[in-house]
Order: structure tokens, then C-alpha cells, then sequence
């Protein structure tokens, strides 16, 4: 059965009908909605084909308009968010998928859960892309500036992800353009959210060609090209910008760096049997000479992963003074660790955090850092009392989950440059992670993605990683358990890195910071100015073609 066109008069839609070999019903509609989402995935590493989106996004655009098409107000959207739902679905299952490896380092708790967490979080994350398509659909006009609807539902939506609820912005669309070290330069200009607006303009523009099943002629062409030069310019910025760079980024005042990967299997790292032994990898790694066999340098930072020591380090003196002891005269070690506070004289209401700790020489250990956006049903669990009824409970087992410390902050360490603190995926959120008042000259990054093995997650956060990077101008430092580690300078480029599974160390010098790029200094200001005209030009030109009445 092939669905209505739109009936004339004031309520019709401003696509025209669809002929038959267009048109798409219902759940076969859905269904090449949900292939197209999956297809899309492989823009995400490791895979890294962004070219895929020249097919998929078009004819999620070819869809869209069958759904604006239909007779009515209501059946449009409807229509529409069935597809933008069914399109992220398919985005997000593809893509996260991995994240049930989590809940098999105790598979006999968590496992049975991961039927729900793999199909439930991009089910609920796919509400966003069929937002996307709605708004789109509110705004769609036939001929080629729909795919301008496209591009302003998808960032309003991915915007949104990224601040409900805490936010999860993992996977953003724009992600696609940042695969490449020369579009990715973009992000310096537009940041992440920017980066989906172009995505979208870009790898959708095949479908100016078309609209209804008719060919749009010199106009579409005309559109297709400009799309095609937007994207020329945007990748010979970035040529611009990296040549301009030199091969090799500047060093920071010569800062030594000891960047340590233990790769240590996530079931090994909380066995109290292997404790004593996880913590000597630590130091074995740390005090080892340098490839050159010359003596480390004596105002080495030493970075530890996220959680790396596997018991509370201000309960354990002997282990303190053991790292004191393999460190330089004027070094320090920078470590994640998960540390307690007291409240009140009962040891059960003791605050748990997910911290940075800092040891010296000399054997003193102070916490720096508490990580203040911690992950759902990670680190703590929403709803906590009611869901705890239900069964559910948070993968890290401490009494009431982690508490949440301050805002983002600059550290300011004696022997140590302004350093801006992310544990784990406090790095994938655009625009949050400096201090804007009080700008780093790095970002630390320490992780733990041992959780989810050797899958498709530790490349995604890294990519993430660098984006963040670029965004702020300041080069990023990431210590990850099982990899990936890496050193990364302020244009995204990674200049030493360890792969996932591979111990070892990386010895390097801190990269120097550059001038802020405008995405650190105006944020997303640009793109709502974008988003606003390009919202106002879409609706004068819908009014133009389907007049209300009286009009």
C-alpha cells in the first residue's frame, strides 16, 4: 500500500507527492531507517569511514521526505520521529554496543544485565535523533534547503545529548569529520556541536540533487557544489592550520614526562590476591630507565591511570613511601586513585571519590582532585533507593556510589604547569573542560577503558580526546590502564602513543599551548547564531510556499 501525498489547500505540505517507486510504508520505511543508522556506525572508530555517510544520511533525507509528504500535521511528525528514532537506533547499537563488556568483569552479578544496557541505552539515546527529525520536518521545504532542517535538528538534538540528564555526547555526529587530522581542525572554529551542523551539510548534500523523486535541477546542483566547496574550504583550513603548526609542536619549557601503562586485565586489577603485584608493575614501570639508558630527569611527572592503585593509598604509609622512593629528587607522581573521607565517627558514612592524588619524593601524598561528573549507573545510580529496590545497582560496588567533587579547575602544583584534571569521560563533553577564568596550559587525562577489553570504546574516547584538544589549544596528556595512552598536541595530533593491550611507558617533553582558538573563547555562541538565521530563513521560506489562511 503506498502512503497519501499531501492534500491541497492551506494544510498541505510544501513537499510535493512522492511517486509510487518513491514512496517507502511503514515498517519497511522503519526498517531502511534502522540499516542506514547501522550503516553510519562505520564513520566511528576504529572503522573510520566517514564516506559512508554520503550514502546513509541521504536517504535518511529521502525518507524524511515521504514523512513530510503525509496528509496531516500529526502523520508528518510522527512519521518522522519513527525515522530519526529507528536511524539512531540502529546509530547507537552499532556504535555502543561494546559498552556490555562492562558487565562482564563480574559476569555473575552484572551479566544479566547486559541484554538491557546494550539495547536500552541507544534506545534511549535514538529519542534525540527522532527529535532531530521532528524539528527537521517542522522546518522542511522541498528542494535543497531541507537539508539545512536536517542540519539544525540534528545539532539542536545532539546539543541536547550532550546537557540532559548530566549528558552523554558520546558518538556525536560530527565525529565523522574529526577522523580525518584536517577536518578536524573545525573543531577549533565551530567545536563538536559545529562540527554536526557541517557534517550533516556535507554528507547529505546528495540528496540536493533529488527531492519528491524529481530531479532538482540547476538549483540542486548549484546547492550540491556549495556544499562540496564548503567542504573544500573546511579541509583547506585545516591543511592551512597544521602546515602553519610544523610537523612537530613546540615543547612546553621542557616539562619531562613519564606517561605509565600497566595493562592490567580489569578482573586482575580488584583480586586481593593480586594487589601486591599490580602495585610493583607500577613501580617497575615508573623507576625503569629510559629506552636511551640514561637517568630519568629529576623534575619528571610520573602519570598513573584512573584508579590505578587497587587499595586506599592514604591507608597504606609503606606504600607511599615506596612510591616517594623510585621517584626523582624534584619529581612527583600525578595518579587516579579512588580515595574516602571520613563524615562523622561512622566508618560507613565515609564519602568515597574518584580522585587525583599527587605523591612527592619525600613521601607526601594530597589529594588534588575529585572528578566532578561522574558516569550513571557507573559510579553512582540514579533514583538510587528506588532502583535499588528494583535489583539494579551501579557497577562500582561502594556504599552509597562515588560523591561528586567541585566544578572543573585549574591545578596549580609546585614544578608543574596549569594543569586542567579529566578522569575518564569527563573529556568527551565540548566546551566543559577548562576553567574558562583560568586556562591551563594542559588537560590531564587519566582513564581507566580496561573495562570495556579490546573493542571499538578505548578508540572512540580517544578520538574524543582529541577534539577536546583542539578545541582549547592546549595539548592533552591521557594515562589509560590498558591503553590507549597517549600524548597529543594542541592540534589534535597524537605524538607518542601506547595501543590497547601494550604496556610500556612513554618518555616525552609537554607540548607548549597556542593562543585560544574562537571555539575556546566563544563556545557555541556561533553556532545559535547559525542555527537562529538558519531556523528564521527556513520558516520565511515555508510560509512563502504554503501560505495560512488569509495570507
Amino acid at each position: 500500500m503506498i502512503e497519501p501525498g499531501p492534500t491541497a489547500g492551506p494544510a498541505a505540505s510544501p513537499v510535493r507527492p512522492l511517486p509510487a517507486r518513491f514512496a517507502v510504508p511503514g515498517w519497511p520505511r522503519r526498517l531502511l531507517a534502522f540499516a542506514a543508522g547501522l550503516g553510519s556506525a562505520a564513520s566511528l572508530p576504529p572503522v573510520d569511514v566517514a564516506a559512508v555517510l554520503f550514502l546513509t544520511l541521504p536517504i535518511l533525507v529521502l525518507l524524511l521526505d515521504g514523512a513530510a509528504a503525509e496528509a496531516s500535521p500529526r502523520r508528518r511528525l510522527t512519521a518522522a520521529a519513527w525515522i530519526g528514532w529507528w536511524f539512531g537506533f540502529g546509530y547507537f547499537l552499532a556504535g555502543l554496543w561494546w559498552i556490555g563488556s562492562a558487565f562482564l568483569v563480574e559476569a555473575e552479578a552484572f551479566a544479566w544485565m547486559i541484554p538491557f544496557a546494550v539495547t536500552g541505552l541507544p534506545a534511549g539515546l535514538a529519542l534525540f535523533p527522532a527529535l532531530a527529525a521532528v524539528l527537521a520536518v517542522l522546518l522542511w521545504t522541498g528542494g535543497p534547503a531541507r537539508i539545512v532542517a536536517l542540519a539544525v535538528g540534528f545539532s539542536v538534538a545532539e546539543w541536547l545529548r550532550g546537557h540532559i540528564l548530566t549528558g552523554f555526547p558520546w558518538n556525536g555526529f560530527g565525529y565523522a569529520l574529526a577522523a580525518n587530522e584536517a577536518t578536524m581542525q573545525g573543531a577549533a572554529l565551530v567545536g563538536a556541536y559545529g562540527l554536526v551542523f557541517i557534517a550533516v551539510l556535507v554528507f547529505a548534500a546528495p540528496a540536493m540533487l533529488v527531492c519528491g523523486g524529481r530531479s532538482t535541477g540547476r538549483r540542486g546542483m548549484a546547492a550540491f557544489g556549495a556544499a562540496l566547496l564548503a567542504f573544500a574550504a573546511l579541509s583547506s583550513f585545516g591543511h592551512l592550520r597544521l602546515s602553519a603548526a610544523g610537523a612537530v609542536s613546540p615543547a612546553s619549557s621542557a616539562t619531562p614526562l613519564r606517561i605509565v601503562q600497566p595493562s592490567i586485565d580489569q578482573t586482575d586489577k580488584w583480586n586481593p590476591d593480586l594487589r601486591g603485584r599490580v602495585f610493583e608493575t607500577y613501580l617497575a614501570l615508573s623507576e625503569a630507565p629510559p629506552a636511551g639508558g640514561e637517568a630519568l630527569p629529576e623534575d619528571l611527572i610520573v602519570i598513573w591511570p584512573e584508579s590505578a592503585i587497587p587499595f586506599f593509598l592514604s591507608d597504606a604509609p609503606a606504600a607511599v613511601e615506596a612510591i616517594g622512593g623510585i621517584l626523582p629528587r624534584g619529581g612527583r607522581l600525578l595518579t587516579g586513585a579512588v580515595r574516602h573521607q571520613a563524615r562523622g565517627p561512622d566508618p560507613a558514612n565515609a564519602a568515597y571519590f574518584n580522585s587525583i592524588l599527587q605523591v612527592t619524593p619525600d613521601g607526601v601524598l594530597r589529594p588534588v582532585y575529585d572528578k566532578a561528573h561522574l558516569v550513571p549507573f557507573g559510579e553512582f545510580l540514579p533514583f538510587q533507593d528506588f532502583l535499588e529496590r528494583m535489583g539494579l545497582r551501579q557497577l562500582v560496588e561502594l556504599p552509597g556510589g562515588f560523591s561528586a567533587g567541585r566544578d572543573r579547575v585549574t591545578l596549580h602544583l609546585d614544578g608543574v604547569p596549569p594543569v586542567g584534571p579529566l578522569i575518564c569521560y569527563e573529556i568527551i563533553f565540548p566546551g566543559a573542560a577548562v576553567d574558562p577564568a583560568d586556562r591551563p596550559a594542559w588537560l590531564l587525562n587519566v582513564t581507566n577503558d580496561a573495562w570495556f577489553g579490546r573493542t571499538p570504546g578505548p578508540y572512540q574516547h580517544l578520538l574524543q580526546a582529541r577534539v577536546r584538544a583542539v578545541e582549547e589549544g592546549v595539548p592533552l596528556v591521557r594515562a589509560a590502564n590498558t591503553g590507549i595512552s597517549a600524548l597529543i598536541d594542541p592540534h589534535g595530533r597524537v605524538l607518542e602513543r601506547l595501543g590497547l593491550g601494550e604496556t610500556g611507558v612513554i618518555d616525552a617533553e609537554l607540548p607548549a599551548a597556542i593562543a585560544p582558538p574562537p571555539y575556546a573563547r566563544f563556545g557555541d555562541l556561533p553556532l545559535l547564531a547559525v542555527l537562529l538565521v538558519s531556523g528564521l530563513g527556513l520558516t520565511a521560506i515555508r510560509r512563502r510556499r504554503d501560505p495560512g489562511p488569509g495570507d
